[in-house]
């Protein structure tokens, strides 16, 4: 899989405007509000599972999750399009820090292992509260409406690594035979499907064990099958043959007057030099 790290990253959604304070109070009015926004949500979320453990999800009002939580219909709408959205105030957020992590990946970090590392964010939401995350799991399972509106949470983060993979393969480069494209969507959805496999394991155990160890092998399984890229354009016994000889440092040729050379990025410095020596020497 051939990486192209000088493509530009894609659009992303604009920030909402702070107006500039020397002091930087009007930055801190806007941390505070957003604090207390994210507060709320989780406010009404806490009264939302508490009526939908008692009552039951069908039996359950807006008009109640709001009084339940000391606010008015209007604030609840202000927060939330509908009553099985309020379960998962937090998603909004981490979808946010989770394209942080994205945006300030090191130059010299393997795309697949960024997406691991932003995904990571997820778990920690729900790692920070394992009661809550235990119980939205068993309302998640009983609810069809609420297990739609998990999916969709689901596909919004692998909509994001999907595009943050993709934008590091040369977009011109489509052509029969190459199949980084692909093998970009398939790997997002991988490590989506790890993570979401080791999530709903820690959530059956009650929310117990080490779940930042169980992710990490999951992830360096991923990393094992979809990071070193695929073959593209080989027939299947050259193809295990290069696998089991392992990568070449560096593959040179000429034309005319030119030497080039192209070399995986974590090949050893020294044997990429020598490869370029001796092909300067063969010719």
């Amino acid at each position: 899989m051939q990486y192209v790290r000088t493509m530009s990253q894609p659009a992303k959604t604009p920030a909402r405007p702070v107006a500039a304070s020397s002091d930087g109070t009007e930055s801190a009015a806007g941390s505070r509000a957003a604090a207390q926004r994210l507060k709320m949500r989780r406010e009404l979320a806490a009264a939302a599972m508490e009526l939908f453990a008692t009552k039951g999800y069908e039996a359950t009002t807006v008009d109640e999750i709001a009084a339940t939580a000391g606010v008015a219909r209007r604030t609840f709408f202000r927060h939330f399009r509908s009553k099985e959205e309020a379960i998962f105030p937090d998603h909004d957020d981490t979808l946010i820090r989770a394209e942080a992590v994205l945006d300030a990946a090191p130059a010299h970090e393997h795309p697949l292992d960024t997406v691991c590392r932003g995904i990571k964010e997820v778990m920690k939401m729900y790692a920070a509260s394992p009661a809550v995350s235990v119980e939205r799991y068993r309302l998640t399972r009983e609810v069809p409406a609420l297990r739609e509106r998990e999916i969709a949470s689901v596909a919004r983060y692998e909509r994001l690594f999907t595009r943050y993979l993709l934008a590091h393969f040369d977009e011109q480069d489509h052509h029969d035979g190459n199949d980084d494209p692909l093998l970009a969507e398939v790997a997002a959805s991988a490590v989506v499907t790890a993570h979401n496999h080791v999530l709903r394991r820690w959530l059956r155990a009650g929310g117990q064990g080490d779940v930042e160890a169980q992710l990490d092998h999951a992830f360096a399984i991923v990393r094992k099958t979809f990071g070193t890229g695929i073959n593209a354009g080989r027939s299947p016994v050259a193809a295990q043959a290069a696998a089991h000889a392992g990568p070449a440092p560096a593959a040179v040729r000429a034309e005319g007057e030119v030497l080039v050379a192209v070399a995986r990025t974590d090949a050893p410095l020294d044997e990429v030099m020598r490869t370029i020596e001796d092909a300067l020497k063969n010719r």
